[in-house]
């Protein structure tokens, strides 16, 4: 490490946060993690403790810091989030007015019911690239101004905020902004707009004032209150998780892809410098702004992805640990007909089924907790399948699929994916890409890069796992998967 200079990320996730610290070349050096609590007050709502993820998260720095040897040596610091939970305060005392609504919760289905109804969905779509979903964050922070007490009387002491954006606030003392690819997951930006759009903001009922300013993904924001790190540490790179990720796995170019396995899973394909309109229910997003550059993505939300395997352990007890899952799913030949779809928290894309509810079919006195975890692992690949369909259709086929995350670093799960889809898939020896983008980001906004392609090195190396199954088996997994989904 010698005492070159270090980029400190937060990474703050739906279960954890974590702080990471890389060299300016792309290696990493370290890594602290917490836990976050997960609040379930009714069924479909999910929330997080706010202040818990800013405690968590300075803590999580603070170890970092010590370990490069003292703020001096960070260079800057690159933010990436979990994205659409919404944070809620008072810009006066910087608390919280209540739990953080979480990008899994439903509560707001209604809402999106009422405007789908009132024939608004194509116009959102068209300006914003997104359906009318709870997944949203407008929708949350609607709910948040009718349910919390005394938020609509704060006037313009109201503060809204997606994770980075809390993040920012309280790391610099009162900066309130919003970086480009959060703010595009929101519903209230449009693809191709610098700032909030009044119209979206009035058809949701979210105050303007609240907002946060809109910037780039890189840029000097800001720095640190010297009292958090013993100096000021600048604030140069931040993005969504799923946009970071993009950017960590070098898809710099149009039509590259990649598909990150966390608690959901998320797949990305660079559509370059024009805004994605997609006719197969995806969702155009921002993927990155970079010297006044701004470049989009086509992107298939899965809600429930590494959530299931955290579901058969800990609700339902049918593995240990989440490694044990790769094991159980080698220790059988298939799934014996068992097919898992995975709607814990209803269907995203392609199918967009807010009420849909989570089914095991297939079972009999033949089925053993093996043949279930596979049949649960297996469902990543064939919800991807009937997403490549749906980026194929709207000009972006896959050739190759890039795969990050925790859950790809189960060799099963990729090869079964790369089985699935009948293309190569490849993943990175550093499946956190998510920080790593955000450490690329920072890199660039501290003036280390000059761009995206400037900073390739800081891109990890690969290994691809190339389809083995044989089209027989693929059609008769698929087969029973479409009938499962029609159950």
């Amino acid at each position: 490490m010698a005492n070159d200079p270090l980029i400190l990320v937060l990474d703050e996730g739906t279960t954890s946060t974590r702080a990471m610290l890389y060299t300016l070349a792309g290696e990493w050096i370290a890594t602290e993690q917490r836990d976050i609590t997960q609040y379930y007050p009714q069924p479909g709502w999910v929330e997080h403790d706010a202040t818990e993820i800013w405690e968590r998260t300075l803590a999580c720095a603070q170890a970092m810091v010590d370990r490069a040897g003292g703020a001096e040596r960070i260079a800057a610091i690159g933010v990436t989030n979990q994205r659409e939970t919404v944070v809620a305060w008072d810009k006066a005392t910087g608390q919280p007015l209540g739990k953080a609504i979480v990008w899994q919760d439903r509560r707001t289905d209604e809402q999106c019911q009422q405007l789908r109804a009132g024939g608004h969905e194509a116009a959102v779509q068209s300006a914003t690239g997104l359906l009318l979903d709870p997944y949203f964050s407008a929708t949350k922070m609607a709910w948040m101004l009718r349910n919390i007490d005394g938020a609509d009387a704060l006037g313009d002491r109201l503060a809204f905020g997606t994770i980075e954006s809390w993040l920012v606030w309280n790391l610099t003392g009162g900066l309130h902004i919003s970086d480009v690819s959060n703010a595009s997951r929101t519903s209230l930006l449009a693809l191709t707009g610098q700032s909030w759009d009044e119209g979206l903001c009035d058809l949701f009922g979210v105050p303007r004032a609240a907002l946060p300013q809109v910037v780039a993904s890189t840029g000097a924001f800001g720095t640190t209150k010297p009292e958090l790190f013993g100096t000021p540490i600048p604030i140069t790179g931040l993005a969504g998780d799923q946009q970071s990720a993009t950017i960590g796995q070098g898809c710099f170019d149009f039509g590259q892809t990649k598909a990150t396995l966390g608690t959901g899973a998320f797949i990305l394909a660079n559509m370059g410098q024009t805004p994605p309109r997609s006719e197969h229910r995806l969702l155009g997003t921002v993927l990155c702004e970079v010297n006044g550059t701004r470049s989009f993505a086509l992107e298939g939300s899965v809600f429930v992805a590494g959530s299931l395997v955290k579901w058969l352990r800990d609700s339902i007890g049918l593995l240990g640990n989440a490694a044990e899952s790769e094991a159980l799913a080698r220790s059988v030949p298939d799934s014996g007909g068992v097919v898992v779809v995975p709607a814990l928290s209803g269907l995203g894309a392609p199918y967009w089924l807010p009420d849909a509810r989570g089914s095991i079919t297939g079972l009999s006195f033949a089925t053993t907790r093996a043949h279930i975890v596979r049949a649960s692992l297996e469902s990543v690949a064939n919800v991807f399948h009937d997403l490549g369909r749906a980026f194929a259709a709207d000009g972006a086929p896959w050739s190759v699929l890039r795969l990050d995350g925790g859950m790809s670093a189960n060799d099963w799960i990729a090869q079964d994916i790369a089985d699935v889809l009948n293309i190569p898939c490849e993943r990175p020896s550093d499946v956190e890409t998510t920080a790593r983008g955000a450490a690329i980001l920072a890199a660039i906004g501290a003036g280390h890069y000059g761009s995206l392609e400037d900073a390739r090195a800081m891109v990890a190396p690969i290994q691809t796992f190339d389809p083995q199954m044989d089209s027989a088996a693929r059609d008769q997994r698929l087969g029973q998967w479409t009938k499962a989904l029609a159950c």
